[in-house]
Parts: structure tokens; C-alpha cells; sequence
């Protein structure tokens, strides 16, 4: 007989797993479905770090989300016995001053109202405390905030899924999603590409970029995008190790990059938060071309003269699942009973992680949550602008 669960989880990201996770010990039975091997290779979240920031510009909520989530991630690191998530603090910087950036100023100005503490730094102060930046004269004012830093993304995956296996969820590798089941109007479950079947009385589909494919008419309102990721092997690992050298976004909004500390495989991370290539999550290659190249020469240039010669030793195109307002989608599907969805991460999503599943699982238990009303399924025309204030909507090339 086909495999039957309360819940069938398809996705075993950030997403998937925290759902199963919470839905588990709230007292049901869950069966998680993933390609494999976990955690999946293609997926969003299988990457050796994510920024934990609370800086959010003036969208409060999202702030207030970020506190509650570094709560968790601390939580976490207790119950795996083992630190992955890392409170290095994060500098974020600026070409003018920080009242020229809306983005900056707006984050500063939500930081001090939630009762934050960030250090205002000026270009001199940077220098003196982050030596990395002494040579990045373009950067005339910033400021550091102590909450924040990164978390070691597939690692804290793996765990999840440890987790939810000792919890008793089912968990399915090497299970594609392929087909849905259907009862009339009503989602009876999943058949694979691998030829098996699941039943259960509620699906949630949360898989990443694959959740267009699988859903079709969600295909207007989101896209897979590709974004350049370089990994660098400094020759003066100390000048770029923590605290010298801690989480930083370099203007991001006026210039998309971020990246860093040392982290445990010996490498720099720099990674560009912009537009991004359209791309198939399944089909097309995650590759980076030599303009990407150039455009990090020319920031390694102006900020970081001291990993212009460090070696490149990896580089992939990060994935993201783009909604065309750049807000999460996690909602009951408004015409299909027993189907729910939980994705749009847009590049930030993966930071929520310690209450993703909280609130995915209240969304599908139809329980109310003072988060969710953002999220929900919603019409967004063609020209929709995206809002996710840290990201750079420009053209690539700009330091």
C-alpha cells in the first residue's frame, strides 16, 4: 500500500525541514520527500554559509522576525552540541554617508527603536578595527551591530534532518515529486518520478525554485535566479579571521556585495546580492562567466587589495526563488483543499530559519500568527517591483 501520513513535506530545505520538524511535535504524522542525497546539492540552502542579519531597512517586521530567529539559532546551536550558527556581529558600510543610503539609514534609525545597540564607525574607525578595510577609502562611514553573523547553511540542514528522523518524521531521499494526487478538488498526496506514491491529508509543497514547476500557476509570480558566489584562499588567513574580519555588506544596496570571515574550510566567501540570471533549477548550468570575474576584480580592488591575488578555489551560482515583490509565499492554496505552500525565500530566507516552521505549520493548521498576513497568497502584476531593501536592483558591475 502507498505510504500515508497527516502531512506530506515536499523539500527538505530550510523550509521543508523546520515544517516537518514542528508539525512532528505537534503530535502528526509527517513524511519528507527530497530528491537527495540530503541535503540536496542543487538546493538554495545547501551552501557552506547565510547572513543572519537583522538590518531590514524600515520593514519592521522582518526585524522583529530576525530576533526571535538569532534566539533560535542559539537554541540550536545547544541541541546539535555544536556551534554552526556564528555570532560575529555585522559591518555594514557605506560609499557616502549612512543618511545617503535609504537602505542604511532606515536600518540604523529600526535598529535603535527595537532597542539595539549598533556602533556607528566612521571610515577611520573602520580601518583601525577591521584592517582588511584600511585601503577601502571609498567607504566613509558605517556601522557595526554585535547581533548578527552567519549560519553554517548545509550543516545546519543536516542537522535539521537528523533531527527530524530521531523525531519520527519519515524521511524519503531520493523521492522527485513529479505529479500530484488529486480527489476532486481536493490534494490527496504526491506520486514521484522514482515511481512511488504518498498519500496524506495535507501536502505542503516547499520546493524552493522546483515549486513553479510543480505548480504552474505560480509560475507569473516567481522565478529561479542565479546569483555568482566565489570562494577565496587568502594569503594572510589573519587579516580576513574574526574579529578582524567579520560579516559585511559593502553598500549592498547601491552595490550588491557582502561576504564573510574565514570561515571553517580555510576560504573567504564573497557573493553578489542583485538580479541574478534567470535560470532552470534542474537543467541549466549553475556557472560563473568571466564578466562576473571582472565585476569582483574590480570590488576586490577598490575594497579588499589584499585578496586580489588569493586563489579562487570554488564558485557556483547561488539559487534563489524569486517572488516578484521579494516577500516569502507561504500559504493555503486558495482553490485546492489540502495543499499548501511555503517558498519565495528571494535570497533572505534561509536567516528565518529557527521560525519558519512555527509559522508554516500555523498557516496550514489555518491557526492565526501575527506574521503570516505578509506572506500570503497574493496577485502581483507583471511589473511588481521588489522590496527587499538590502538587495541591488541595478545593473551588475557597480562597486
Amino acid at each position: 500500500m502507498p505510504a500515508s501520513s497527516d502531512f506530506l513535506i515536499v523539500g527538505a530545505g530550510i523550509f521543508g525541514v523546520t515544517t516537518a520538524l514542528e508539525l512532528r511535535r505537534r503530535g502528526y504524522s509527517v513524511t519528507l520527500i527530497d530528491p537527495g542525497p540530503l541535503p540536496y546539492p542543487l538546493a538554495a540552502s545547501t551552501d557552506v554559509s547565510k547572513v543572519v542579519r537583522m538590518e531590514y531597512g524600515s520593514d519592521r517586521q522582518y526585524m522583529r522576525m530576525v530576533i526571535r530567529a538569532i534566539e533560535g539559532f542559539h537554541r540550536w546551536n545547544e541541541q546539535f552540541g555544536e556551534k554552526l550558527y556564528h555570532e560575529t556581529g555585522v559591518l555594514m558600510v557605506a560609499k557616502g554617508t549612512i543618511s545617503d543610503s535609504e537602505y542604511l539609514d532606515n536600518s540604523l534609525r529600526m535598529l535603535l527603536e527595537e532597542g539595539q545597540t549598533p556602533e556607528r564607525l566612521s571610515g577611520d574607525d573602520i580601518a583601525r578595527r577591521f584592517p582588511a578595510w584600511r585601503s577601502a577609502g571609498a567607504y566613509v562611514e558605517g556601522f557595526y551591530h554585535a547581533r548578527g553573523g552567519y549560519a553554517e547553511s548545509e550543516r545546519v540542514v543536516r542537522r535539521l534532518v537528523e533531527q527530524a528522523a530521531r523525531a519520527g518524521v519519515a524521511v524519503r531521499a531520493g523521492q522527485t515529486a513529479d505529479e500530484f494526487l488529486s480527489r476532486g478538488n481536493r490534494v490527496s498526496g504526491m506520486r514521484t518520478r522514482e515511481g512511488e506514491t504518498f498519500l496524506a491529508d495535507h501536502t505542503v509543497v516547499a520546493a524552493g525554485s522546483w515549486t513553479p514547476w510543480l505548480m504552474p500557476e505560480l509560475q507569473q509570480v516567481m522565478r529561479a535566479t542565479g546569483h555568482p558566489i566565489f570562494h577565496l584562499k587568502p594569503t594572510d588567513p589573519t587579516l580576513f579571521t574574526a574579529p578582524n574580519f567579520v560579516v559585511f555588506t559593502a553598500d549592498t544596496s547601491r552595490t550588491g556585495w557582502y561576504g564573510f570571515p574565514l570561515l571553517r574550510e580555510g576560504i573567504v566567501k564573497v557573493a553578489h546580492h542583485g538580479i541574478g540570471l534567470p535560470l532552470h533549477p534542474e537543467h541549466d548550468e549553475r556557472i560563473i562567466y568571466e564578466e562576473d570575474f571582472a565585476h569582483l576584480r574590480s570590488f576586490l580592488r577598490a575594497t579588499f587589495p589584499a585578496l586580489l591575488d588569493a586563489e579562487i578555489v570554488y564558485t557556483r551560482r547561488c539559487l534563489y526563488n524569486d517572488t516578484l515583490d521579494e516577500h516569502l509565499w507561504i500559504d493555503r492554496h486558495p482553490e485546492k483543499e489540502g495543499l499548501s505552500v511555503a517558498t519565495g525565500g528571494s535570497g533572505h530566507g534561509f536567516k528565518f530559519g529557527p521560525v519558519l516552521g512555527e509559522l508554516i505549520a500555523d498557516v496550514v493548521e489555518d491557526r492565526p500568527n501575527d506574521w503570516s498576513q505578509k506572506f500570503r497568497w497574493r496577485l502581483l502584476p507583471p511589473e511588481t517591483q521588489g522590496q527587499e531593501a538590502s538587495r541591488f536592483h541595478g545593473p551588475a558591475g557597480a562597486v
